[in-house]
């Protein structure tokens, strides 16, 4: 048993290999073709596919004007990426607390965290369990700020009945080896904002504009950057694998979403580990499934003795030296991460596993 499962679907290998005898690897057909997908399939907002999560979050900084001194909110509770990209900017990562129920951002500590230098607010849907996206974009709005939501572990999740990834200025997402939909390493962004999604198809590749760029008689596009870019696209071959992937994700999610119930409805009432909320107003996608366990570590030398992996998968940012160290004032944040752990949710999972997972839990340690 693993704790996590890279899914691929069996038409990927023939989707792929049709690309690399095709000689043309790089962003083209395919690329639009996923990203049509995506919007289509799934109801995410102007997605523009990029080569990871962590290139969505930063571009969507640079879109959003963060810069040098500004200051981005957003949670400890997540990985390191999140406060990478705020870096990137020479910003500064500024940490609320999270609600230690949900392992989400707290809208009022980030309301006590504001400034004048504020420039945005970075939420982080821990496990795919959406954060309070009514009161953030409020806040957002009262203040002029930008959202820019890290759905790393959302895909699929919904809020209030609308998907994540339609909802917030942006959101990023994150199609790595083990996420619900995979295309080997890669991202997306949404935009809602048509503007939005048209600066950031230009910052992908150089700030070049390369549906309206042609080549001249002499080889080469012709263009005139007028703002700094990236290197940030998907190319085809990754494109071929999240179309192949893209078409049984709902199958994916589903089970996903049935692990999730079973543990929710098997666990709920055993001493000593505590659910973390889920309200009827959002979707879960339980990318994880994170507990709060008293005696953490007997609890995974429990597990481990009968073949049952598990991992808290990442501890708060904030004790690293990049960011600043721990911040002393996270009550919340203190109390999720020191009882936090999460078990396997995955396709990879037959029933009896969790079958097995659910009876060693019962068990005790």
């Amino acid at each position: 048993m693993e704790f996590f499962h890279t899914a691929i679907d069996p038409s990927a290998i023939d989707r792929v290999a049709e690309v690399l005898r095709s000689e043309r690897l790089s962003e083209g057909r395919l690329v639009l073709e996923f990203e049509e997908g995506l919007s289509q399939k799934l109801g995410l907002a102007n997605p523009v596919a990029l080569n990871s999560g962590t290139s969505a979050l930063h571009l969507a900084l640079v879109v959003a004007g963060v810069g040098a001194g500004d200051e981005v909110i957003l949670p400890a509770q997540t990985f390191v990426a999140s406060g990478h990209a705020i870096l990137m900017q020479q910003a500064v990562p500024i940490f609320a607390d999270i609600n230690p129920r949900t392992g989400n951002i707290c809208p009022e500590s980030v309301e006590r965290k504001l400034t004048s230098r504020t420039k945005a607010i970075m939420p982080v849907h821990w496990a795919g369990y959406p954060c309070d996206l009514e009161e953030l974009n409020d806040l957002a709005t009262e203040h002029g700020l930008a959202v820019v939501e890290d759905a790393a572990h959302a895909l699929g999740a919904r809020y209030r009945d609308k998907p994540i990834g339609s909802i917030s200025r942006f959101t990023a997402f994150s199609f790595q080896a083990i996420k619900h939909l995979t295309t080997g390493d890669g991202g997306a962004l949404c935009c809602p904002e048509r503007a939005d999604e048209l600066e950031v198809r230009a910052k992908r590749w150089f700030g070049i504009d390369r549906a309206n760029s042609k080549p001249s008689i002499l080889g080469e596009r012709e263009y005139d950057i007028s703002a700094l870019g990236y290197k940030y696209h998907l190319n085809d071959y990754g494109a071929a694998l999240g179309l192949a992937n893209l078409e049984s994700f709902h199958r994916r999610l589903e089970r996903h979403q049935e692990i999730g119930a079973r543990y929710r409805r098997e666990l709920a009432d055993i001493s000593g580990l505590h659910l973390l909320e889920c309200k009827p107003d959002r979707t879960h996608s339980y990318w994880l499934f994170t507990l709060l366990v008293d005696r953490r570590e007997a609890f995974i030398r429990a597990l481990q003795s009968q073949g049952v992996p598990t991992s808290v998968v990442h501890l708060r940012i904030d004790r690293n030296t990049v960011f600043g160290g721990v911040r002393k004032d996270l009550i919340g944040q203190q109390e999720f991460n020191e009882k936090q752990v999460s078990l396997p949710v995955h396709v990879g999972l037959t029933d009896a596993d969790v079958a097995h997972i659910v009876e060693t839990i019962k068990a005790g340690w």
